[in-house]
């Protein structure tokens, strides 16, 4: 698939980063946001999975899980939501940074094969992480001071989650994005209904629904980023935002450019953006059947590609996701986030996610069987299910 990689490989690297939701959900009965000060969590332990630090006028979250591509888990967000909004209330902080320790992931994604064991024993524990992680997306959408996330190496699903709201996105050449869920009977959440049909033409329509990995300066271009910077600079960078006095929006963007400007790597160079038109014109159909057809017609390497890709995917999430986009392009990010959670809760008790999870990051066979198989078997009145109101579940910010 040339730069996009494997759907394999793809997997392979979020499912690596899946490890420890379970425990944390089993372990954390207490409320949500009344645990603990979670400003004691920056001591720099190794127990600590995320870092919340006062640096100068700066807020820093450190996701300091590399061990697991700082995988996010419940905990995680029990920790990150208090100090957030304690930090939009605190004068004396301008700013704040969101990074991932190491070198290869800001975040891969949040931990699901964990939600499985958590829906067999106790489903509304695996919808407390979910209601929570969208919580906290919120937040990040609605933040009143700047928010800079240093976007370097893998960021997929949740990581996504942890940065596309925020007002500043900073990629490197290294950064790798991607919205995989389709592959495993989900849809790309975290508010993907929201940002992915904002993307410049159907680009967001594409990478949902074929969980393509977008790399380096492409993730800028596509406007997932708004900056890119060479990764060697980023320490730099940092030091140059926490070094700012009272600093205002102003300076802030005005720190992220000189740095954005002086980058030359991989100017002017652009994998998925030779291929715009011809994804516009796929991805512009109203239906998963009509955009197969589109690739089937047009027949090119990389149109036959994205079809491979397509065909893999479980028919139930092609469907669910193409509504939800559709849907979520005309919604605030609350609607969205609220419609997201009606979905993920029918999602996470029904075949396809359990069995896309066997399929990928359990046994790694690779070949699920989708329930149903193909799409025609998927109904109008199936769809609306997914999409039907839950009751006194809904979600609440």
């Amino acid at each position: 698939m040339g730069r996009s990689g494997s759907l394999e490989d793809l997997l392979s690297v979020a499912g690596g980063a899946l490890a420890t939701l379970a425990y944390s959900i089993s372990v954390s009965e207490a409320p949500c946001y009344a645990r603990h000060d979670v400003e004691r969590m920056s001591n720099h332990t190794a127990a600590a999975e995320v870092l919340l630090e006062r640096k100068g006028c700066a807020g820093v979250i450190t996701l300091n899980r590399p061990r697991f591509l700082n995988a996010l888990n419940f905990n995680m967000v029990e920790d990150i939501y208090p100090q957030l909004k304690k930090w939009e209330q605190d004068p004396e902080i301008f700013l704040i940074i969101i990074k991932g320790a190491g070198e290869k992931a800001f975040c891969a994604g949040g931990d699901i094969r964990a939600v499985i064991e958590a829906v067999k024993s106790a489903p509304k524990k695996a919808h407390d992480f979910f209601r929570r992680e969208y919580i906290l997306n919120n937040a990040i959408g609605s933040f009143q001071k700047p928010y800079v996330a240093l976007i370097h190496g893998i960021t997929m699903g949740a990581g996504a989650g942890l940065s596309v709201h925020g007002q500043f996105r900073v990629a490197t050449e290294k950064t790798v994005f991607a919205m995989p869920e389709t592959a495993i009977g989900l849809f790309p959440d975290v508010g993907g209904g929201y940002f992915l049909p904002r993307l410049q033409g159907k680009l967001g329509y594409f990478l949902g629904l074929t969980g393509f990995r977008v790399k380096g300066r492409d993730v800028y271009t596509a406007g997932i980023a708004t900056h890119f910077v060479d990764s060697e600079k980023l320490v730099m960078l940092e030091e140059d935002l926490l070094a700012l006095k009272s600093p205002s929006e102003e300076n802030i963007a005005d720190i992220l450019e000189t740095y954005h400007t002086k980058s030359r790597i991989d100017q002017d160079k652009s994998y998925i953006f030779e291929h715009m038109d011809k994804i516009n014109s796929w991805f512009s159909a109203n239906t998963v059947e009509q955009i197969i057809e589109n690739l089937q017609q047009d027949g090119s390497p990389f149109a036959l590609e994205q079809l491979k890709v397509i065909n893999k995917m479980s028919p139930t999430s092609l469907k669910i996701a193409l509504r939800q986009l559709m849907a979520g392009s005309s919604k605030t990010l609350q609607e969205v986030l609220t419609m997201e959670y009606r979905l993920v809760q029918a999602c996470v008790v029904c075949h396809d996610f359990h069995e896309g999870v066997r399929a990928v990051l359990i046994d790694k066979d690779r070949s699920p069987k989708w329930k149903p198989a193909n799409l025609k078997e998927v109904t109008d009145e199936d769809l609306n299910n997914y999409f039907k109101f839950p009751g006194s579940n809904d979600l609440k910010f």
